[in-house]
């Protein structure tokens, strides 16, 4: 059973409210809920679970809001990884770097037509180094991620991203894991490692 909308974004407003409280007025707090529920709802399979994902995904726009404006500091570089689903190598791509750092950097990901949920076969992969994504799911490129970002990393869909100037751009000639075999997507999980690690070693070194 679906939530109710207008119950729903105003109990995550007065949440997020508080967590952001001298940061954002209240009217920024709510159009962030409600812009994360019109993009999650109509595509989301499992209801149950929507008012956390819209609470995520409405706390983490308002961040990449907040560093982007200088609101908050940021206290690790910002990375953010772009595909167009957001189903698979960008999920990776963002999981490894994550797992890689040891948190010495922050990590996103965005689709700039992200899907329902990610590829299967991509989790698997994943799991196959213990890295879990079960919490995980495909997100909306948005202009604050964007924005917030300080290495940006796109693998197919280059011209949907915006550019600022004093960011880092990388386009990566990554394999869609899309309706391949689970041999094939450990391939692309060892191509994407590698380019992280690369990457890592040249932002963190």
């Amino acid at each position: 059973m679906t939530p109710d909308r207008n119950q729903l974004v105003r109990e995550l407003t007065a949440d997020l409210c508080y967590s952001y409280r001298g940061v954002f007025d209240t009217d920024v707090v709510e159009q962030a809920v409600a812009d994360a529920w019109d993009d999650l709802a109509p595509r989301s399979t499992v209801q149950t679970f929507l008012p956390v994902l819209i609470a995520r995904q409405a706390r983490e726009q308002l961040m990449a809001r907040a560093q982007a404006e200088g609101r908050i500091a940021k206290q690790v570089p910002e990375l953010l990884f772009v595909c167009v689903h957001n189903a698979g190598r960008s999920q990776m791509a963002a999981a490894l770097a994550d797992h890689l750092s040891a948190r010495r950097v922050h990590v996103r990901s965005a689709g700039s037509a992200p899907t329902g949920e990610i590829n299967p076969t991509v989790v698997t992969a994943l799991q196959e180094r213990g890295i879990p994504l079960g919490t995980s799911y495909p997100k909306p490129l948005s202009d604050s991620v964007v924005r917030a970002a300080d290495v940006i990393v796109t693998m197919g869909c280059g011209d949907a991203c915006p550019v600022y100037p004093g960011k880092r751009y990388e386009d990566w000639d990554v394999r869609d894991p899309e309706g391949e075999t689970l041999e094939v997507v450990r391939e692309i999980r060892d191509d994407v490692q590698s380019r992280v690690t690369d990457l890592l070693r040249e932002i963190l070194d």
